[in-house]
């Protein structure tokens, strides 16, 4: 495989852009090296290159960022609500001005096509636009008593000091989706991204600085050991609140620390989405919307169709037509022209996605394209659609997190409705049918936080985002994503 000329601008403004991002702790407005001196490594995921080392934080890091953050409360708290709407509305700007150079970052971390990477950008700074306008909006009330004697006033209050933890997917997005309400909420943050991709947080960290955050209110520790950083921050007593995006398995128990000091819990957790495609759909939408929800960020999404459910008399047909889609999708590194489909974050993730694969073979799915590695460097795994997949295949209970469409023929509605909710998970679910009666049936049928009728994106800053079930619990984004940030005060206030 040769390298192009603009393979190697690529890289070259990958490697300038990287080189400009702050890679210590970052603790009451400065940056430092951790206490222990250790850093870590950061991979291209496209090449298995180390593209820069981080500063890996630990407990002695974690109690300075949360005294920190407890320290300056009381002072953020009391500043207007204008001026953190306007720090976030100028992060945003600055945000879309850096946009090639956020998406180059991010690819080159996390391996997601530069287009895509560039729409992620957008999204994440979308959040910050929709936070700087909600935080002038937050509410009370006045009310008297039935029996007139009291006046009922209610405020709003910051929770407190939250504790943000963020996942590797969407290394951009996750952050401003937590980061936004909590500054337009008056909250100090503590925060840990992800260690396979900080890059990109720890570039938002210098656009807030700049926006104008003051010193003290957003503390970020980087590590390769989350427990030694999270579980200080979670026993400190100081933290208020906790929210963060993962596995089921590692929220459950941050959710049993959580109860130690009874704090304020935002969990969104695993997914295992639905994908229901009737016999009276529009096949091409159909198919198109099958691409979206699998297939952005190669499948490594929540909210990814983990199990595509088709009509028995169509089913045939759509495999076929996904496969032809898939199929054609150019595989590579995210940064050169014309890629689609970029490689998964790491190797554990693509061994994982080829044993579901082999293990449904096994049990006597059909490999209709795909179903294997390329030849080529890099965590690659190919656009793969299976049809008659049993539901003994361990991809149908478990996230896939790849390129991996699994179909399953069904009957009738009320199959597909018991088939599509037999899951603990409840995060997002399709339906695509031309029936509007069906469609609103359906959807409301479904044990799912969040239901796309049509369409293959639920995604979206003015919408609640979140699931039910062990999906999690509260919502980001939409005009509830600032209360998970703040609480209610009631005062009673005789009337003279």
């Amino acid at each position: 495989m040769t390298t192009s000329a603009s393979d190697l601008r690529a890289s070259q403004r990958a490697r300038e852009a990287i080189a400009k991002i702050s890679t210590g702790t970052f603790i009451n407005g400065q940056w430092g090296e951790a206490a222990s001196g250790a850093r870590f490594d950061v991979v291209n995921p496209a090449t298995e290159e180390v593209i820069a080392t981080v500063a890996d934080g630990g407990p002695e890091d974690a109690l300075r960022a949360i005294e920190t953050a407890g320290r300056v409360q009381k002072e953020w708290a009391r500043t207007a609500p204008r001026e953190r709407g306007e720090i976030l509305r100028r992060a945003y700007d600055l945000i879309m001005a850096r946009q090639d150079e956020l998406a180059l970052i991010m690819t080159t971390e996390m391996g997601k096509p530069l287009a895509e990477a560039k729409g992620e950008v957008a999204y994440a700074a979308e959040f910050f636009r929709w936070f700087s306008e909600e935080a002038v909006r937050i509410g009370g009330d006045l009310t008297t008593t039935g029996d007139g004697k009291n006046r009922i006033l209610v405020s709003r209050e910051p929770v407190g000091p939250c504790v943000l933890v963020t996942p590797w997917n969407f290394p951009l997005a996750m952050g401003t989706r937590k980061i936004g309400p909590a500054i337009a909420a008056g909250c100090t943050i503590v925060f840990k991204p992800a260690n396979l991709t900080p890059l990109s947080s720890l570039a938002l960290v210098d656009i807030l600085v700049e926006a104008g955050l003051p010193a003290g209110v957003l503390n970020v520790v980087c590590t390769t050991r989350a427990s030694a950083v999270v579980s200080p921050w979670m026993s400190s007593g100081i933290a208020r609140k906790i929210s963060f995006t993962g596995s089921t398995a590692v929220g459950v128990r941050l959710l049993e620390q959580a109860s130690q000091h009874v704090m304020r819990s935002s969990m969104e957790l695993g997914g295992n989405a639905p994908f229901i495609v009737f016999e009276d759909a529009d096949l091409d939408r159909a198919v198109e919307g099958a691409v979206a929800a699998k297939m952005r960020n190669m499948g490594e999404a929540c909210t990814a169709a983990n199990r595509i459910f088709v009509q028995r008399p169509v089913a045939e047909e759509f495999a076929r037509r996904l496969a032809v889609r898939l199929g054609s999708m150019s595989v590579g590194d995210g940064a050169e022209p014309g890629t689609e489909v970029g490689p998964l974050v790491e190797e554990k993730a693509l061994r994982k996605v080829q044993e579901l694969v082999d293990d449904a073979v096994d049990k006597g799915a059909k490999v209709i394209c795909g179903g294997n590695r390329p030849d080529r460097p890099g965590y690659f795994y190919s656009p793969t659609v299976l049809s008659d997949v049993s539901a003994e295949a361990d991809l149908m209970t478990e996230e896939i997190f790849g390129p991996v469409a699994p179909i399953v023929p069904f009957d009738t509605e009320e199959e597909a409705v018991r088939m599509a909710n037999d899951t603990p998970w409840g995060l997002a679910g399709y339906l695509f049918t031309q029936d509007v009666d069906r469609g609103f049936r359906v959807g409301e049928a479904l044990e799912v936080g969040m239901v796309g009728l049509n369409t293959g994106i639920v995604s979206n800053p003015a919408a609640p985002f979140g699931g039910i079930k062990a999906s999690g619990l509260g919502r980001e984004g939409g005009r509830v994503g600032i209360e998970e940030f703040l609480e209610y005060k009631y005062m009673a206030v005789p009337r003279v």
